[in-house]
């Protein structure tokens, strides 16, 4: 039993089709024998308007079942129907005249273009009894020699194209295999892709978590250093000076530096602790960035004695801890500068949240000085000309893909600016 082929096999199947073959060539055969078969005449007790009116059928069968039908080329019974209906005018023709075994090619052109297997092989054979009949015609069927010799002639064609009808069929299977191996090569390919970049992402995580792993441990030796070395020595000088009030009261002129100094030294010893345990800055524990920005201009105003101008622009909207972190610390080593170096009058802070970035930028109206010689070599400043504090402020923002531009002048001020990158409204990471 045949198996049923889908729409789209046959739709291949029309577009293989060579064809001026299945079109021009049987029209051809069809005109020349048309004429061949006037030029010839009529024969004794033969009537050449039948032979032409079964032409003439011939060419409106062909013409209406197949060249004006192309939909039709996919539909395999219809495509029998006019096989067969094609096969019976010709085998019609030949009985009259054998000379239209010449137009057989055209039934055996149809019979290979547009038939299915296995119904193709029966087609072909009986194409070719038609022809071996045309053929045979002149053989003497009345002796046994004759009819042997008849009979050899169409059983030969029957054997020659049903051995050609095969043999193209096995040219076709293995054009299908091969067809079906490089479909399945193509589909290995893709999976193996797909395979491919999972592993990718894998190795991405790994290598992620190694990392992480590392600054954990880092981190960690960093805390038991800092807590031998550097919270020691401010645990010392939050000691001495509460032993200094304790023995001689504090004059009225020196109390307010005085409980600068100890607040300053505790809170770097807390955020000194909180910072190696990778915790964020306490002041973004309990706000938003911009709370805790205008949270640490308040308490370097009330230090420096110099107020400072927080602004926030832009539609605030949440940022990865290790980016407000940055822009945090950022604020605060630049207001560091500011009160070591700058001797101004006017200090801003301001916090704006662009499309894809959010910037910071901290300016004063103090002396300023030349950013040129930061690459130059010239002496500045070790918080303000290439020294750790600023190395660590580039390096907090370049880490997460953001940048840090110093602009200045001597005499009209400084600015600094950080700008770190964010995914766009409605992303997710």
């Amino acid at each position: 039993m045949s198996r049923r082929r889908r729409p789209e096999h046959w739709a291949a199947v029309r577009e293989e089709r060579p064809l001026l073959l299945v079109t021009a060539v049987p029209y051809t055969l069809l005109a020349g024998l048309v004429v061949l078969k006037v030029i010839r005449g009529p024969s004794a007790g033969d009537s050449p308007l039948i032979d032409l009116g079964l032409c003439g059928l011939a060419a409106a069968w062909m013409l209406g079942m197949f060249t004006l039908r192309p939909a039709w080329w996919e539909r395999p019974r219809i495509m029998g129907v006019f096989f067969t209906g094609l096969l019976v005018i010709t085998a019609i023709l030949v009985v009259r005249d054998p000379m239209f075994g010449l137009f057989t090619p055209a039934p055996f052109i149809y019979a290979f273009t547009v038939l299915p297997w296995p119904w193709r092989l029966p087609a072909v054979a009986a194409v070719a009894v038609v022809a071996g009949v045309a053929q045979a015609s002149g053989v003497d069927r009345t002796t046994g020699l004759g009819l042997t010799l008849y009979t050899t002639i169409v059983v030969a064609n029957v054997a020659l194209m049903s051995s050609v009808a095969w043999a193209l069929r096995l040219a076709e299977r293995e054009r299908e295999q091969r067809e079906q191996a490089l479909a399945e090569l193509s589909r290995t390919n893709r999976l193996l892709e797909t395979t491919l970049t999972e592993n990718a992402g894998l190795h991405a995580q790994l290598l992620a978590q190694a990392r992480e792993a590392g600054v954990i441990d880092e981190r960690r030796r960093m805390a038991r250093e800092i807590h031998d070395t550097l919270a020691q020595g401010l645990t010392g000088i939050i000691a001495q000076l509460q032993a200094a009030e304790q023995m001689h009261e504090v004059p009225a002129p020196w109390r307010r530096p005085f409980e600068a100094v100890k607040r300053l030294a505790r809170e770097s010893l807390s955020e000194a602790r909180r910072s190696v345990d990778a915790l964020r800055p306490e002041p973004l524990e309990t706000a938003r960035l911009s709370d805790a920005l205008a949270d640490v201009a308040d308490r370097w105003s009330k230090v420096h004695g110099l107020a400072v101008q927080v602004t926030t622009t832009g539609t605030v909207r949440s940022m990865t801890p290790e980016a407000e972190f940055a822009l945090l610390r950022t604020a605060q080593e630049a207001l560091a500068n500011v009160a070591k170096h700058a001797q101004a009058t006017r200090v801003g802070v301001t916090l704006s949240y662009l499309e894809y970035e959010v910037a910071l930028d901290v300016r004063d109206d103090g002396r300023g000085f030349d950013p040129a010689g930061l690459e130059a070599g010239a002496p500045q400043p070790p918080s303000r000309g290439g020294g750790f504090g600023l190395t660590i402020m580039r390096q907090r923002v370049e880490g997460l893909s953001g940048t840090l531009r110093i602009e200045s002048e001597p005499g009209v001020g400084t600015g600094i600016s950080a700008c770190v990158p964010t995914l766009p409204t409605g992303s997710h990471a």
